[in-house]
C-alpha cells in the first residue's frame, strides 16, 4: 500500500462510515465500508487494516450498547457457534475459494429479502430457536473471519424475533464486539500489516468517536418500523456487494 494523502483521506472516510453504521444499528453492516478501503488498497490489507480498528470501534460502541439493549438468552446461544466459526473460518481463509463464499453469502442473503418483501414488508416473528441461534453464530463466525461479511447471518436469525430496536442493535454491537475482539490476532498473524498500515490505522482512530455519535443519533429519531426497512435495505446493499466480489473476482 503506498501512503499517499488520498490513501489516508478515503480509509478514514471508509472507517467513519463503518462507526456511523456501527452506531446506528449496534454492527453487521461493517461492509458497507470496506468498498471504499478497497479503492486505494488491496482487500486482504484493508482486512488487516480493519481488525484492530474494530476493536476499538467496539468498544466505544458499547458506550451507547448498554447491558440492558443485549438480548442474553440470544447470545447465549450465537456467541458459541460464533466462537467456532471464527477459528473455522482462520482454518479456511487459505484454502477457501473467497469468491464462492462471497456468491453464496450473497444468494442467501437477497433470498431472505425477498422472502420478506413477498410478506409485505412486515417482520414476520417467528420463536427463537436453538439450532437456527447456534447455525447463525456459526455461519457469521466463518464468513466475518473470511470476509468481514459476518452480518447477514446474524440479521437473519435476530431480525424475525422482532425484538425492540434497542435490544436489536445492541445485541448485534456485543456479538460483533466478541466477533472481532477474537479475529482481531488471527486476522494480524495473517497480513502482518506493515509500517504505512500502522500510520493509516491511527489516523483512522480519529474518526471512531463522531462515526459511532452520530450514527447513534440517527438511530433515536428513528422509529421501530423505520429500522427494521433500512436493516433489510442494508442487507439488499451488503448482498448486491459480495455478489460484485465474487463475479468480478471470477470474471477478472
Amino acid at each position: 500500500m503506498e501512503l499517499t494523502v488520498t490513501t489516508v483521506l478515503v480509509a478514514f472516510a471508509g472507517v467513519f462510515l463503518i462507526c456511523f453504521m456501527k452506531g446506528a444499528f449496534g454492527g453487521g453492516f461493517s461492509i458497507v465500508g470496506i468498498p471504499l478501503l478497497s479503492c486505494v488498497m488491496d482487500p486482504v490489507t484493508a482486512g488487516g487494516l480493519l481488525a484492530p480498528l474494530f476493536i476499538a470501534m467496539d468498544l466505544f460502541a458499547l458506550r451507547y450498547w448498554k447491558p440492558s439493549t443485549w438480548s442474553k438468552p440470544d447470545l447465549a446461544l450465537l456467541l458459541p457457534g460464533l466462537v467456532i466459526g471464527v477459528g473455522l473460518g482462520y482454518v479456511l481463509f487459505r484454502v477457501l475459494d473467497h469468491r464462492a463464499v462471497a456468491l453464496v453469502m450473497a444468494t442467501i442473503t437477497l433470498i431472505f429479502v425477498g422472502l420478506w418483501l413477498a410478506a409485505g414488508s412486515e417482520v414476520q416473528i417467528r420463536p427463537r430457536s436453538s439450532p437456527k441461534a447456534i447455525g447463525a453464530g456459526l455461519a457469521s463466525g466463518v464468513t466475518t473471519m473470511v470476509a468481514h461479511s459476518g452480518g447477514p447471518p446474524l440479521a437473519m436469525y435476530l431480525l424475525p424475533l422482532g425484538l425492540s430496536k434497542e435490544v436489536y442493535a445492541g445485541t448485534t454491537s456485543l456479538f460483533f464486539t466478541v466477533g472481532n475482539a477474537i479475529k482481531a490476532v488471527p486476522w494480524l498473524l495473517l497480513v502482518k500489516p506493515a509500517g504505512d498500515v500502522w500510520i493509516v490505522m491511527a489516523v483512522c482512530l480519529l474518526a471512531i468517536p463522531a462515526g459511532v455519535w452520530l450514527g447513534w443519533r440517527l438511530h433515536g429519531r428513528l422509529d421501530q418500523r423505520q429500522i427494521y426497512r433500512v436493516c433489510y435495505a442494508l442487507l439488499v446493499v451488503t448482498a448486491l456487494k459480495l455478489l460484485w466480489d465474487g463475479a468480478s473476482g471470477y470474471l477478472g
